[in-house]
């Protein structure tokens, strides 16, 4: 998905856990009427196979090579879990110039989601994480029932290892970024979005849930579009 005139901006689009780049579907067309060139990847820690067992630095490198094809600049955005492959990866991918974290994890060095949760989520290199009791209600709230139906009976496994795995590198560092925090998210506390947006360069704030680009793919889309052009 991508054209050789690079005055059209380009957003690689990377998802959370448990999905797959399908979960932009809503999304990619409000971005493409406003002007952009989309690109998304699939996380290889998000895998209906049980044999894959792909950790975050895989995930990592999944990002780097997507944005190796991709022509420069191009602003990534990152979506819950999403946010730590893509804080790790973009310390290596020079032609990065910024950075949305939407109800991402934007987190420091040395940091595992396993690590941060306190013991409520095992540390190991096997196995998968459990979708979040009612996933409907925490993941899709405001999102119209057919199609948060629809999205739930598409999520896949998500590896363990993806949340064990610490991060070495944070690109947020030396890429300027924004952080979008959600209000009315039930997976990701609105309070600890505040405390990550601290270290991003300008943040938002929406009544929105944990998946906008399913519940309000119109509004998200202008907001990352005027964060652009600021």
């Amino acid at each position: 998905m991508t054209t050789t005139d690079n005055s059209t901006p380009t957003i690689l689009l990377v998802h959370g856990a448990w999905h797959g780049a399908w979960c932009w579907e809503a999304l990619v067309p409000e971005l493409t009427a406003l002007g952009w060139r989309v690109a998304t990847v699939d996380l290889p820690s998000a895998s209906a196979d049980p044999a894959d067992n792909a950790g975050m630095y895989d995930d990592a490198r999944a990002v780097r090579e997507r944005l190796a094809a991709l022509d420069g600049p191009v602003t990534v955005l990152a979506h819950s879990y999403g946010g730590l492959p893509v804080t790790e990866a973009v310390a290596q991918a020079p032609h990065v110039s910024r950075l949305v974290y939407l109800a991402a994890f934007l987190l420091d060095e040395g940091v595992s989601l396993a690590g941060l949760s306190d013991g409520q989520i095992p540390s190991g290199d096997s196995g998968s994480v459990p979708l979040p009791g009612e996933p409907g209600d925490i993941l899709y709230g405001g999102v119209a029932p057919e199609d948060a139906d629809r999205a739930v009976a598409r999520l896949v496994p998500q590896s363990l290892k993806s949340f064990s795995e610490p991060l070495t590198a944070a690109g947020w560092k030396t890429v300027p970024c924004s952080y979008i925090v959600c209000e009315d998210d039930k997976a990701l506390t609105p309070a600890f979005q505040e405390t990550m947006a601290l270290r991003a360069e300008r943040s938002y704030r929406r009544a929105w849930s944990h998946s906008p680009f399913l519940s309000a793919p119109a509004e998200l889309a202008a907001l990352i579009t005027a964060d652009a052009d600021r």
